[in-house]
């Protein structure tokens, strides 16, 4: 009979046959063995009954059936190109830096994804688990995501913590109730995950807007601050003046991020009485001299930053290295709404105004503010103006030399006008300051946009230099230019002559990173082919 319990042949392992030697009736069991061997032999034993022996736990219930998702499937040639994306998640810088002439797969799925969406194919079920691995290590790749994985996805994440992400990040095509049904309204309302909220409140604001207003202040007091402030967040898309009863009591919310996005929010609706408060504050700041041989503008900045000024949603301490009075001036310019200036600074336009000098050094203060209102209120002819000619130094030009403030202010202009200016700016200073410009242009990049970095970038392949300090714009090029494109540029992937001077080796990098170019323009046809069903290089 076995006297020796399991914990025993632990203790003798863990400290050793030497110091525990084994039960007498353990080296019984295998005459003729060392210890060790011995010990390790009723642990097998053990093991063996212990499994055998191991009662059946409760059956847990089963999941529900997951809902069906009624988007046609992929095609096969597509489906495997998934597969293939998905399975390549190692990552590697884009562009010139990275070696070998290979395309990045990892840098095409979130244009594939988007692909895929305007086609709105489904996700492949067997799909599903990459798909969701990748979204939660690439926040850029969600949104798509989980569009993409439908309401299967959702149903799917409910089942792993780590894909918890997908719960909070999107509504993930869960079926919503009429907006006319006020009970199955109120009920997903309360007990919906807060993804599920945000877009039944979008559905409803769509049908009913007061019907939305009351179904968000009905629990505004019990939402937790985060959430109150992503609900506000969500007004901006259909933002109107049925809105401004309720951002005007957010100014008085417990939370500073609250407050400021409701202020945010109701300086973009320029008929509130939140933007009459702000024009009759920025307009008593910002006045016309025109005592002078020409006219200027003149800035007399607040002394103070009141309580009504604070409610409104403007901040009294300036951040480190920042006057107070700039810092007070500078809000209530951005948020007080354009129209104004015209009629307060004798009825010029836009472009006419930005010329105007400035008194006391406030032309930066003032333009930069101006330039977070452009962007506020998407006016286009503001925009321009405080872009002014992409020809112009950005040190040197009106608005500001920000590449960042450049870049909102360009994404205001519609789609091929934006591009043009971009092309213009590259011709005119390089692509050392173009990066974040690109950053926002459609893609595929206009035909004038997509020669202009081409014919940059040759430019430096012929000047010698590593294509490293390029690598950012390679990548985006990559990404970005039209995928017809390819045949055109295949001339670049010839080693060039290296000119004298030029850093050794240069010309080698520059062949592979065209080659790499040109492999992924033809990659990206081939996708968006294989997405149309469409057997690639069929006509």
């Amino acid at each position: 009979m076995t006297t020796t319990t399991w914990e025993d042949l632990v203790t003798s392992a863990l400290l050793g046959t030497d110091r525990r030697a084994p039960a007498a009736d353990v080296l019984a069991r295998s005459p003729g063995k060392d210890a060790p061997v011995a010990l390790l032999d009723a642990a097998a034993v053990h093991t063996v009954r212990r499994r055998a022996g191991l009662l059946p736990g409760p059956a847990a219930d089963l999941p529900e059936p997951a809902p069906h998702d009624e988007r046609p499937p992929l095609p096969d040639t597509a489906r495997r190109r998934l597969t293939q994306l998905l399975a390549d998640r190692s990552g590697g810088s884009s562009g010139g830096g990275r070696r070998g002439a290979a395309p990045d797969l990892t840098e095409l799925l979130p244009q594939w994804l988007a692909a895929a969406n305007e086609h709105g194919y489904r996700a492949p079920a067997s799909a599903l688990p990459a798909l969701l691995d990748a979204a939660r290590a690439r926040t850029d790749l969600r949104p798509a995501a989980l569009v993409f994985a439908g309401p299967r996805g959702l149903w799917l994440a409910r089942l792993n913590p780590e894909w918890r992400f997908a719960l909070r990040g999107a509504s993930g095509g869960t079926a919503l109730p009429d907006p006319a049904d006020e009970a199955a309204v109120r009920h997903l309302w309360e007990e919906g995950l807060f993804a599920e909220r945000v877009a039944l409140l979008g559905a409803v604001r769509a049908h009913d807007p007061a019907t939305a207003a009351a179904l968000l202040a009905s629990t505004w007091s019990t939402e937790r601050a985060e959430d109150r402030l992503m609900f506000l967040d969500s007004l901006r898309t259909g933002l109107s003046d049925a809105d401004e009863p309720f951002l005007e009591q957010a100014l008085s919310d417990r939370s500073r991020n609250v407050r400021s996005t409701a202020a945010e929010l109701l300086s973009a609706l320029p008929h509130s009485a939140f933007a009459r408060r702000m024009a009759d504050r920025a307009s008593s700041c910002v006045g016309l001299d025109r005592t002078g041989a020409e006219a200027v503008i003149t800035v007399e900045a607040p002394h103070e930053c009141d309580a009504g000024m604070q409610r409104d949603g403007v901040l009294p301490d300036p951040p480190t290295g920042r006057g107070a009075r700039s810092w007070w001036l500078g809000q209530l310019v951005e948020s007080a709404p354009l129209a104004i200036w015209s009629s307060r600074l004798g009825g010029r336009a836009p472009a006419e105004i930005v010329a105007l000098p400035v008194t006391d050094d406030w032309r930066d203060e003032l333009h930069a503010a101006w330039c977070r209102a452009a962007v506020r209120q998407r006016d286009p002819a503001w925009a321009r103006a405080l872009l002014g000619t992409p020809t112009t130094p950005p040190a040197t030009g009106p608005g500001t030399s920000s590449l960042a403030e450049r870049s909102k202010l360009l994404s205001i202009l519609p789609g091929g006008e934006r591009a043009c200016w971009v092309a213009d700016f590259i011709a005119a200073h390089g692509l050392s300051e173009a990066f974040q410009l690109l950053g926002v242009c459609t893609v595929p990049w206009a035909e004038p946009l997509g020669r202009a970095v081409v014919d940059a970038l040759d430019i430096a392949r012929d000047a010698g230099s590593y294509p490293w300090s390029f690598s950012g714009v390679m990548g985006l090029a990559e990404r970005c230019l039209d995928p017809g494109q390819a045949d055109r540029l295949e001339l670049l992937t010839a080693v060039p002559d290296e000119p004298e001077g030029a850093s050794p080796g240069a010309g080698g990098y520059w062949s592979e990173a065209f080659q790499r170019l040109v492999a992924t323009l033809r990659l990206r046809a081939a996708m968006l082919a294989e997405l149309r069903g469409v057997r690639p290089g069929a006509t």
